[in-house]
């Protein structure tokens, strides 16, 4: 599996984003790295299915940049790339973005460190979205990881 990561303005290639791939059921397969070109390529089965979150890391410099993204139900393959577009933290995000933005959160809540929790909270504070139903969930996931990182 292979792509590349580019901001969501102006299509730029983003630098060390982590691109996480697991199974269904949140098992963790691989991860890899954004190059400086923001191409990635994550050894996976091919045929299987897969779910992939792009997000940064709570270690890297970037880690309060850009808000995560994630794909369910891909089947894996080394023929189509899978390319993704991000939205920077502080920027408005329509319902569409909004809702791919919680539910990476959601998939991290469920299979990230502790650590990631703090960085998290510092996302979700910004992100600018107007659908009351998102902003419920924004608030809950944000309640979620302001436990934990106080934890």
């Amino acid at each position: 599996m292979h792509g590349h990561v580019r901001t969501v303005t102006g299509d730029e290639p983003i630098f060390m984003i982590k691109v996480s791939v697991y199974r269904p059921d949140l098992t963790f397969i691989d991860r890899a790295y954004t190059d400086d070109n923001g191409a990635y390529s994550v050894d996976v089965p091919a045929g299987e299915t897969v779910t992939v979150r792009f997000d940064t890391h709570y270690s890297l410099t970037n880690a309060d940049e850009w808000q995560p993204s994630l794909v369910t139900n891909v089947v894996a393959d080394d023929t189509v790339p899978l390319d993704r577009h991000l939205v920077p933290v502080g920027q408005f995000a329509d319902t569409a973005r909004g809702i791919d933005i919680l539910a990476a959160f959601l998939a991290a809540s469920a299979s990230e460190e502790p650590e990631y929790a703090a960085h998290a909270t510092t996302r979700l504070t910004q992100l600018k979205q107007n659908n009351l139903f998102l902003q419920h969930i924004q608030t809950a996931l944000l309640q979620h990881f302001t436990e934990q990182a106080d934890a």
